[in-house]
């Protein structure tokens, strides 16, 4: 099918903190969450301390600023990748590009990359991104971005960790599509930004280099994402407010153990077992689980002579619904 061919079998998973924090131990990073932030707020950012990025989820809207030699914002920056070894990789499949996104802040953030010049505060946390990840880095060393993004889409192990968090549907999604395609549809594409050798960057898989967006500490990074990211939203209409940005950070439960706070880890406990549950209702596909539960009640209600009154009584319960519906909208 064009579908399969245009997913090169990579499915949607969806933007959320539970799905990308599983999705990253599962590929075997050591100590990491990923947190949704619901303010444009620097100091949220810094509560989370140690940082090592943030993934930004915005409406694409195409303008060719590859053609012109140079980003909408920031400045192009080739030499970070061939001399200083930042790891850019670029997009091949549309939807490995959340995952592409969460790798580009994790794989510049291990402890193979100085800590005082990431996205570690002072206190030096690295990221141990496991054997499977450091094999996967090591293995594209000196890459393009183009032969990066291939090896990244046609890694078996990534795109299989991957496709264990989408969601189980027995019909098939026929909205998929490359968000440079022309299309009507509205496309939202992820993006990533981190600090590298001193510098903001700003890590897109549709563009040609990675974005420098000038000198930025590990302490600087919350205020100055804020600004860049504040430019970036100006640009939309007022009322765009579909944007989502989530912060890559360290275990908060270690955090809280370090302040021997039981009440803070409990609850960090409990957000866990939230994701958790959550992610594997994700990964079940209730139709039939649904269909057989309702053949069987509809079955006890003719047994014992209720079905008509049930039916009735649920046309009532609907058209009530839809009144006093018509009504809200009507006031």
């Amino acid at each position: 099918m064009a579908e399969d061919a245009a997913s090169g079998g990579w499915s949607t998973i969806e933007s959320d903190e539970g799905v990308f924090t599983s999705l990253i131990e599962q590929l075997g990073v050591k100590d990491v969450q990923v947190e949704e932030l619901f303010s444009l707020n620097a100091d949220w950012i810094r509560a989370l301390s140690p940082v090592y990025g943030v993934i930004f989820l915005f409406k694409w809207i195409g303008h060719g600023s590859e053609n012109k030699g140079a980003p909408q914002d920031g400045s192009y920056d080739r030499a970070a990748v061939e001399d200083e070894g930042l790891f850019f990789a670029a997009q091949t499949i549309q939807n490995a590009c959340g995952t592409q996104a969460v790798l580009s802040v994790v794989l510049n953030n291990d402890q193979s990359v100085d800590a005082s010049s990431s996205g570690a505060d002072a206190s030096g946390a690295r990221l141990d991104i496991g054997p499977a990840l450091q094999e996967f880095k090591d293995f594209t060393t000196g890459f393009d971005a183009a032969l990066r993004g291939e090896s990244l889409s046609n890694s078996e192990m990534i795109r299989t960790v991957h496709n264990s968090f989408a969601k189980s549907s027995p019909f098939v999604d026929e909205t998929l599509h490359d968000p440079r395609a022309a299309t009507s549809e509205d496309v939202f594409h992820f993006i990533a930004y981190t600090c590298y050798h001193g510098k903001l960057y700003e890590l897109d898989g549709l563009q040609p280099y990675p974005i420098s967006h000038g000198d930025c500490t590990p302490d600087e990074f919350p205020d100055k994402i804020m600004t860049v990211l504040q430019r970036r939203i100006s640009r939309y209409p007022e009322d765009e407010i579909r944007f989502n940005l989530m912060v890559v950070c360290q275990d908060q439960r270690i955090k809280w153990q370090q302040l021997q706070d039981p009440g803070m880890l409990a609850e960090e406990e409990r957000k866990r077992e939230k994701w958790d549950f959550e992610n594997t209702l994700r990964r079940h596909n209730f139709v039939g689980f649904t269909e057989e539960v309702l053949k069987t009640v509809v079955k006890m209600k003719i047994q014992d002579g209720s079905y008509d009154a049930w039916i009735e009584q649920g046309k009532q319960a609907t058209e009530k619904r839809v009144r006093e519906k018509m009504g809200k909208a009507g006031a």
